[in-house]
């Protein structure tokens, strides 16, 4: 049988994904082929792949004619762009839309605003001239894909998912202890800039830690931040920083944390909701999260507050910290029931359909 090559036009690798790229990889006949940009610095994630994932530097093919002599001595039988930003990815698109399925992706939500508007308008001259197909995220993403213009039945959800096996693989091996003593400690994993809300997560722990009904608690409750980026992390007593962890370093802070916090301001998806749901965490999140359309259920397994809102979050946290160890534990397993809706496994049936 003929192999079927899957080339990838990629901006910034990440382990999500490429948990998905190895259960592609790992299908009879195929072979994965990756063209990547460069490491981001704030994200600094170390990468291994297995012999059937070939990895190219974007910056190793500057010219136009470079890329493309590469694409067309590959012969694909599917190309995926992550978005339109790199024009010479949109030249091997172009060149390549009326012989194969080519893919686009984003995750930009549908707002309404004049410059989305104005994509709706240029779409067929910039957009849809060059792809087939596109391959979102969820719902919030697919009507914007559907306002520029992609017909419905060409395109895709469940782009992003978490690396489904491993995070639920320490819901597991973690499940009977934290049954017996669920842990303490809310959990936020992402970068530390201003649109990540983590100001308002560190002002709303405080406020709440310092509550006459909190401050004489010998049970309290604690704040483990992962993560690095240009806002100066806070010092308090009960909030721990840890830096960038990789995520194959992950299962000791799922172990001893309870609770998973994203208080972003703007978050397009974030699959870092899906991988915590995946472990089992309980989630609190902002309204501004795009994975909580998949993922959050207000008091099933989470809360959505208003971001920005403080005050919201700090009842979304006390409510945590009051919920008892059965409605946590009830909160957990409801969790992992959304988090099955999206894994690796359901993605490559999603794209080989497309073959």
């Amino acid at each position: 049988m003929e192999t079927k090559k899957i080339v990838f036009l990629y901006s910034e690798l990440a382990a999500y994904f490429l948990a998905c790229v190895e259960k592609l990889a790992a299908e009879p006949n195929v072979e994965v082929h990756i063209v990547r940009w460069e490491v981001n610095n704030e994200a600094p994630f170390h990468f291994s792949f297995s012999g059937n994932i070939k990895i190219y530097n974007r910056k190793d093919y500057a010219a136009d004619e470079q890329l493309q002599q590469l694409i067309s001595g590959i012969n694909p039988a599917i190309i995926y762009s992550s978005g339109w930003m790199d024009k010479g990815y949109l030249q091997v698109c172009k060149a390549w839309k009326k012989k194969i399925p080519v893919i686009v992706g984003f995750d930009n939500q549908w707002k309404g605003s004049l410059k989305q508007y104005i994509a709706t308008l240029i779409s067929p001259f910039k957009i849809l001239n060059h792809f087939t197909h596109c391959w979102v995220p969820g719902d919030l993403q697919q009507e914007y894909a559907v306002r520029l213009g992609f017909k419905k039945q060409n395109t895709l959800t469940g782009f992003y998912s978490c690396d489904f096996d491993f995070f639920h693989d320490q819901y597991l091996q973690y499940a009977a202890q934290k049954k017996a003593n669920f842990p303490k400690r809310f959990i936020y994993v992402g970068r530390y800039t201003e649109h990540k809300g983590i100001r308002d997560l560190w002002q709303a722990f405080i406020e709440v830690q310092e509550a006459p009904e909190q401050k004489n608690n010998p049970d309290k409750w604690e704040l483990w931040c992962l993560g690095t980026g240009d806002v100066k992390p806070v010092e308090h007593p009960q909030i721990r920083h840890f830096g960038f962890v990789q995520p194959a370093d992950m299962a000791p802070f799922i172990k001893d944390s309870g609770v998973f916090v994203l208080p972003s301001h703007f978050e397009p998806w974030g699959v870092v909701v899906h991988e915590f749901a995946a472990a089992g965490f309980p989630i609190i999140c902002s309204d501004e999260t795009g994975a909580r359309t998949a993922f959050v259920q207000n008091d099933f397994n989470g809360y959505i507050y208003k971001a920005g809102a403080v005050p919201e979050l700090k009842i979304a946290l006390l409510r945590m910290m009051n919920a008892g160890n059965e409605k946590l534990i009830g909160m957990s397993e409801n969790s992992i029931a959304k988090a099955k809706k999206i894994t690796p496994d359901t993605w490559v049936k999603q794209l080989v359909s497309l073959v």
